[in-house]
């Protein structure tokens, strides 16, 4: 696996995609979100997100066409943190988060060796990709 400062570098780079890959589920995904799950071995993560949509997340307003998910691997994070015994916790919202603000969508991950401390990644109508490719 690659290490986090290569991936952080790397990732920077994605500014667009030439690619979209389709996910079983429906949703599509462009070369950085590939990207970061080849290196990363982190196809779970698109695994997670693909499967939350759902017709309780689609019919919602803000959620429909623009999602903004995170991973956050420990307890750095000022207010999204894992539970207890839990070592990551995925994240879903429709806007920045905010403190007291409970997100449409939460997911704690028991075990993961994923190597960012933190990844955020933006579904825009279907297709999920790296902040830079936005």
């Amino acid at each position: 696996m690659i290490s986090a400062q290569e991936l952080q570098q790397s990732l920077k780079h994605f500014t667009g995609t030439d690619n979209y890959y389709r996910h079983l589920l429906g949703i599509r995904y462009t070369d950085g979100v590939q990207y970061l799950a080849e290196e990363a071995q982190c196809y779970w993560l698109i695994d997670v997100i693909a499967s939350y949509q759902t017709k309780k997340l689609l019919t919602d307003q803000m959620l429909r066409n623009f999602q903004l998910w995170y991973l956050m691997v420990g307890d750095s994070h000022e207010f999204i943190k894992p539970q207890p015994h839990h070592q990551a916790v995925v994240t879903c919202w429709g806007d920045t988060p905010n403190i007291g603000i409970t997100p449409p969508v939460r997911q704690d991950i028991d075990f993961t060796d994923f190597p960012l401390s933190e990844i955020k990644l933006f579904l825009v109508q279907g297709v999920l990709m790296l902040p830079g490719e936005y």
